[in-house]
């Protein structure tokens, strides 16, 4: 059978996204390669987030469109959200064969067969075929199901839903992503039950705004929000070991969600929480429908709720309209909060979005000015966060070898931070203690306890 090369940009939910494509070409015989020029199909599963994420793909799928000059019968495709948002264009400009959007990955592998067929039954001068789907679907959030576990994997991600309602101004989601929709709770349930039966001890739970997980569907039990629901019921699935989520809107933040860190022990003692401005006025523009004090609070509380939680973040600096006080307030609140990691962003405008409309766009190199300035106050707290767990034994899920050096062990603490070990290839899939030793940057040194 063919081979496929597939490349993922952007987030969690695109990697999702892209297991289940590979799980479904796997099931048909296909064979999955790591190297572009063994493959006869390619395809790039694509973000639009921010421009750059755009211009990477793009860039990318021009440098292998020269694989055809060798191989003509070669597929080339693009998935996701910038497949979405620019559809037919894409195909028109001849680079490609197949643009699959955000609705209907599990139609992809239909498509690539639909395409090699042509292309093997087709003369090369005759008119090549294209494949173009962007439409819409009812019930697609319940189709990203397959998982293409490699051996000894012990994590994964579970799509719970699908789209955004929030239409933050600068954000382009609502569009490739479309309105939410939500799971049942039963359905997930057995899919992770599936995967503790296959070896995996840590399950993420992904959304767009996952905490917002069923509000336009299920109803509240006992002031319990469909969320908290779902996390209790993954929560009690025999031999599971570690809950987590991602990524989070703080309006989703209510009590019961709040209190389920107390008493849910396998919730893991991590949240990702996006601030994206420290100024109100910016927030407003934003439409993000928090105050900083208002923010500030929910870390309180997140933090009275379990001891040694790690908060992260997301922010964005060059926002329309942001001033030096309004950057003034974000640095203020970032020292404020004392986020343990977070990830800064240069605003770029997005085509349909409110914001790339604004006046009083930012200076790029106002830009970037402000992106160093705040990694400076990020990495700092980063770095002492690091140096305070020196001289400490934390717990680490092993996840197999180190990503920069193969011959050492890399696992994560509860906390979500990256722990590097040495240690035997056995220990993989396993959760034990590690004294840590060193702290650098990003990352912990250390030795395991046993």
């Amino acid at each position: 059978m063919p081979s496929v090369y597939i490349k993922t940009y952007g987030c969690q939910m695109n990697e999702r996204d892209s297991e289940h494509v590979a799980q479904s070409l796997a099931a048909r015989g296909y064979h999955l390669t790591r190297e572009e020029a063994d493959a006869d199909v390619i395809l790039l599963n694509t973000c639009s987030v921010r421009d750059m994420a755009e211009q990477k793909a793009l860039g990318k799928m021009g440098m292998l469109r020269k694989l055809r000059e060798k191989r003509p019968h070669l597929v080339f495709g693009y998935l996701g959200c910038m497949a979405q948002s620019r559809g037919a264009e894409l195909v028109e400009s001849g680079q490609v064969d197949l643009v699959v959007g955000t609705q209907k990955f599990h139609r992809v592998a239909d498509y690539v067969d639909d395409l090699l067929r042509s292309k093997l039954e087709t003369r090369i001068d005759d008119e090549r075929l294209s494949i173009v789907d962007t439409d819409e679907e009812a019930g697609s959030q319940n189709t990203i199901r397959e998982h293409a576990l490699r051996e000894g994997q012990t994590s994964a991600f579970v799509s719970i839903m699908q789209g955004c309602n929030m239409h933050c101004t600068f954000c382009i989601v609502p569009s490739t992503r479309g309105a939410e929709r939500s799971r049942p709770i039963s359905e997930i349930v057995e899919e992770v039950r599936g995967l503790v039966a296959r070896g995996v001890k840590e399950v993420t739970l992904l959304g767009q705004i996952v905490n917002l997980y069923g509000r336009h569907e299920f109803p509240k039990v006992e002031g319990r929000s469909p969320f908290v629901q779902l996390l209790e019921a993954v929560h009690d699935v025999p031999g599971l070991e570690r809950l987590r989520f991602t990524s989070p809107h703080p309006i989703g933040y209510r009590d019961d969600l709040i209190n389920a860190f107390t008493r849910l022990p396998r919730l893991m003692e991590h949240v990702h929480l996006p601030l994206q401005s420290g100024s109100n006025a910016i927030l407003k523009r934003m439409h993000r429908a928090y105050t900083r004090e208002q923010f500030l609070r929910l870390v309180d509380k997140l933090r009275a709720a379990r001891e040694g939680i790690a908060i992260t973040t997301d922010i964005i600096v060059g926002f329309p309209g942001e001033t030096d006080e309004d950057f003034a307030a974000t640095k203020a609140m970032v020292t404020e909060a004392d986020f343990d990691n977070a990830f800064v962003f240069r605003y770029s405008p997005r085509s349909e979005t409110p914001a790339a409309e604004m006046a009083e766009q930012v200076d790029e190199q106002i830009k970037d000015q402000r992106n160093q300035d705040l990694l400076t106050i990020v990495n700092e707290a980063a770095r002492r966060r690091g140096q305070s767990l020196v001289g400490q034994t934390v717990e680490v899920l092993c996840e197999g070898p180190s990503k920069t050096n193969s011959k050492r062990l890399m696992g994560r603490t509860s906390s979500n931070k990256i722990v590097v070990f040495e240690g035997k290839q056995n220990l993989a899939g396993n959760l034990f203690d590690v004294h840590i030793t060193q702290a650098n940057g990003f990352s912990l040194f250390g030795t395991p306890a046993r």
